[in-house]
């Protein structure tokens, strides 16, 4: 088994989790971290409100948010929004030092 399905009950589109695993007896621990950003709100990308420009102002908000995000973290996932979410949710693991 390579991955994990984890229900967290309660657990908003527009909050933050962490997880931390550890495995076996070698003891080697994991941390996750479930980040949410902004992902449909009103800002200065979306001055234009046709569906290409909303995309493409999604599509930037999201990447600079990625970009500027803490360089201890690794990208793992991006979890797909709900059709009317406000918030995108991105799965990082720690990078191991």
């Amino acid at each position: 088994m390579r991955e994990l399905c984890v229900p967290i009950p309660g657990f908003n589109s527009d909050q933050s989790a962490e997880i931390k695993l550890k495995i076996g007896k070698e003891k080697i621990s994991y941390d996750f971290k479930v980040v949410s950003f902004p992902w449909d709100i009103e800002d200065e990308l979306s001055v234009e409100r046709d569906e290409l420009s909303k995309s493409l102002a999604r599509i930037t908000r999201l990447k600079t948010a990625i970009n500027d995000y803490s360089q201890e973290w690794e990208l793992i996932q991006i979890f797909n929004p709900a059709e009317d979410a406000s918030f995108i949710q991105v799965l990082y693991r720690k990078k191991m030092k």
